[in-house]
C-alpha cells in the first residue's frame, strides 16, 4: 500500500461496526484487482484474514506466494472442483476452531471495469457449512480496478480506493438467504463502474 502511495493512490476503509475477534468471520468482497487483498489484509488484521486464492498465486510473486502457502490461506485448483471444495472445506474448520477469518471472492475472477460480476453460490456456502458459528462481513470495494486498467505496467495514477464495509450477517440453515443478503450489500456500495 505504501508503494503505490507514490503513484498518488489513497486508501478510505470504512468500518463503522464493531466486529468481534472471538468468533470467526466469513469477509465477502466484490473482486477488482490485487490491489484489493492488501487493505484487507492491514485493515483487519485483528482478525487474522485467510484466503482463497487459485494455485496460481502460490508461486513467483515474492512475499505474497510465501504468505499463501505458508500463512493458512488455501490454494485451490479451478480446474479440480473436487480439490477446491476439500480446501475451502478445511479453511471452513480452520476458523471454525481457531476463531479467524476467511476471505472469499464470491465473483470467481476480478471485474476488470469494476462493473460487479454474479456471486458464485458453492464456496461460500461450503464456508457457512464448515463454520456455523462465523459472521458474513461484506465488503464493497471501489475504485481498484483502475489500478491495472492498462495492465500491470504503467499502473493508474491518482485513484481513491474505498472500502465500505457493511453489517456482518449472522450464518443461519438458510443459505440462499445468507448469499441473497450478502451479495445485495456488497452490490449496493459499488459505484466505480457507474464512472468508468
Amino acid at each position: 500500500m505504501r508503494c503505490t502511495h507514490i503513484l498518488g493512490t489513497t486508501y478510505d476503509f470504512n468500518n463503522p461496526y464493531d466486529i468481534p475477534t472471538d468468533r470467526p468471520l466469513i469477509i465477502v468482497p466484490n473482486h477488482q484487482s490485487m490491489h484489493d487483498i492488501p487493505p484487507i489484509v492491514w485493515f483487519m488484521r485483528k482478525h487474522h484474514p485467510k484466503f482463497v486464492s487459485k494455485k496460481e498465486l502460490g508461486k513467483g510473486i515474492p512475499s505474497v506466494s510465501y504468505n499463501l502457502r505458508h500463512g493458512g490461506s488455501v490454494l485451490i485448483d479451478r480446474n479440480d472442483s473436487r480439490q477446491a471444495l476439500s480446501e475451502i472445506a478445511k479453511l471452513g474448520r480452520y476458523i471454525e476452531e481457531h476463531k479467524r477469518s476467511a476471505v472469499i471472492f464470491p465473483e470467481g475472477t476480478r471485474s476488470r471495469t469494476g462493473h460487479p460480476k454474479p456471486f458464485k453460490a458453492t464456496g461460500l456456502k461450503l464456508l457457512m457449512k464448515n463454520s456455523p458459528s462465523a459472521l458474513v462481513v461484506p465488503i464493497s470495494i471501489n475504485n481498484s480496478w483502475k489500478m491495472l486498467k492498462y495492465g500491470k505496467f504503467p499502473n493508474g495514477i491518482g485513484n481513491h480506493i474505498t472500502f465500505q464495509v457493511h453489517e456482518p450477517i449472522e450464518v443461519n440453515s438458510n443459505f440462499d438467504a445468507v448469499l441473497a443478503e450478502t451479495e445485495q450489500k456488497v452490490i449496493s456500495g459499488i459505484t466505480s463502474f457507474k464512472s468508468k
